[in-house]
């Protein structure tokens, strides 16, 4: 049976899924059979994996790069529950990997209990095959409000045992007061599970910290394992949100590519666009208004999990005019997924899969093409290759790249229209994606991912995801005092581990 270690966060954000991914790297560098977990997670960003029966499934990607971290094969037990935002009151609800509408519909608290069981033994499984298993919270796990619906947190800790950590951004401040606080609001026996604290995105001298550290250690008996300084070039994509434009590739001797992307309400699979932050050369803006396209080179329209309701937005806020006046000067304009099908004629959701109402809706008019969304989603990895094309996008011709496929939508070329250039196809044939000048839209996700695309466009490398995990892991080794992890699989109290390895 695996020792399990937990990743427990003070508020969102804190920085779960960054120290998650670290450790399974961590653990899986020292010879450890190591699978990550999250019982349930709340993300747009969802990666396509082996499910049960043959099927393919989706998963959050944190989950998804943390198995590649522990090196292990990414497949839904490591995320059985994925709950994707379509509105403020609204998820589609994804169980082992595929789509329960049927839980669609039960009250939240409801919900809950009827999930915990596909969750538990999912766990008890993945801990059957392996020697570490890393797990992720999720928010944090003293919403009193929640806590007796919470299975994510504290019922996933007690049901492995697991040697937890509760990570705090102290960046925000009030740090001692979120671990405390957070602390004192569980009940004894979960309490009892929290190994150490960890102060996240630290920025000065560590010095500066006392006696807060030994007062906090006093009061909950809990000591502050390590202090991790702030580090925002790290490489690896944000798990919600949409994460800050600075660019972490460097300064460029020439003027910056300025690469925009609207960032509408129910954005989905931003992670893929992390490549593009670490490109020297390469500016990354998130487009929330016309001005924010002024200067753009590039305008992208990414994936949504809310297309119709998305684009209305993209209307409201003037974008859409904005990004016809781009292509009609001759900018580059790249719609992935949702975004490939705002760019065409029509929508049209008769089974009211993408929108409760259903009905019709006109899209963008920049490529001569119909969605229409079918109940049945296709998953499914892709190896795909463009044609030959022109203008802005010639650089891609003839490339091949690995992405994936999560979408309801079927687009074709509306039949009444003059036929535009197929752009993409994957291995078998099927047709993935259309050019028209300017304006290129492809289904398949994952293209700034490959090396082979950044090279043909901006003739640079970026660092593979495998550097990006040893760096997670060698931070550790820096940050994290000797024996403090090793601890985490024993049951010894860090402190005492740690003066034994010494």
């Amino acid at each position: 049976m695996a020792r399990a270690v937990m990743v427990l966060g003070t508020t969102s954000g804190a920085g779960k899924s960054w120290l998650a991914t670290a450790l399974c790297r961590w653990y899986a560098r020292r010879g450890f059979k190591v699978a990550p977990f999250k019982a349930q997670n709340m993300s747009n960003n969802a990666r396509v994996v082996p499910g049960p029966d043959g099927c393919m499934g989706e998963i959050g990607s944190a989950q998804y790069f943390q198995a590649l971290a522990a090196c292990a094969v990414p497949e839904v037990r490591q995320n059985p529950v994925l709950l994707k935002p379509e509105a403020d009151t609204r998820s589609q609800v994804v169980v082992l990997g595929a789509v329960r509408r049927d839980l669609g519909a039960v009250p939240w608290r409801e919900r809950s209990e009827a999930l915990w069981p596909f969750a538990r033994d999912a766990l008890h499984a993945l801990m059957a095959e392996n020697d570490v298993v890393v797990i992720e919270g999720a928010g944090s796990p003293a919403e009193i409000n929640l806590h007796a619906s919470d299975y994510v947190n504290m019922r996933t800790a007690l049901a492995v045992d697991a040697a937890c950590l509760l990570v705090t951004d102290i960046d925000r401040g009030g740090a001692f007061a979120h671990l405390y606080g957070t602390h004192q609001l569980l009940p004894a026996e979960e309490r009892a599970l929290i190994r150490g604290f960890v102060l996240n995105r630290f920025r000065g001298d560590a010095a500066l910290l006392a006696p807060g550290p030994e007062q906090l250690e006093a009061l909950t008996g809990v000591p502050t394992v390590a202090v991790l300084p702030m580090w925002r070039e790290h490489g690896l994509p944000e798990e919600d949100g949409v994460f800050d434009d600075r660019s972490s590739g460097g300064a460029s001797a020439v003027r910056p590519l300025r690469v925009a992307v609207i960032a509408y309400p129910r954005i989905s699979n931003l992670d893929e666009f992390q490549p593009l932050r670490n490109l020297p050369g390469v500016r990354l803006v998130w487009a929330r208004g016309p001005a924010d396209l002024d200067g753009a080179d590039w305008v992208i329209l990414p994936g949504s999990k809310h297309t119709t309701a998305d684009l209305a937005w993209l209307r409201a806020q003037g974008l859409d005019l904005a990004v016809a006046r781009h292509a009609g000067q001759g900018g580059a304009v790249l719609g992935i997924c949702g975004g490939l099908q705002m760019l065409g004629e029509a929508l049209i959701d008769l089974h009211a899969v993408d929108d409760p109402l259903g009905g019709n809706a006109p899209g963008l008019g920049l490529l001569p093409l119909v969605t229409a969304f079918d109940p049945d989603k296709l998953l499914q990895p892709t190896q795909a290759r463009f044609a030959t094309l022109d203008g802005p996008w010639s650089a891609l011709s003839g490339v091949a790249f690995d992405g994936y496929e999560i979408h309801h939508g079927r687009t074709a070329q509306h039949p009444d229209l003059p036929a535009t250039t197929v752009a993409v196809h994957n291995a078998a044939g099927e047709v993935l994606g259309w050019q028209q000048g300017a304006v290129l839209g492809l289904y398949a996700h994952g293209l700034f991912e490959s090396p082979a695309v950044l090279r043909a466009l901006f003739g640079a490398e970026v660092r593979t995801l495998d550097a990006v995990f040893d760096g997670l892991a060698d931070f550790l080794d820096r940050h994290v005092p000797e024996g403090v992890l090793l601890s985490l699989l024993d049951d010894r109290s860090p402190t005492q581990n740690d003066k034994d390895s010494r």
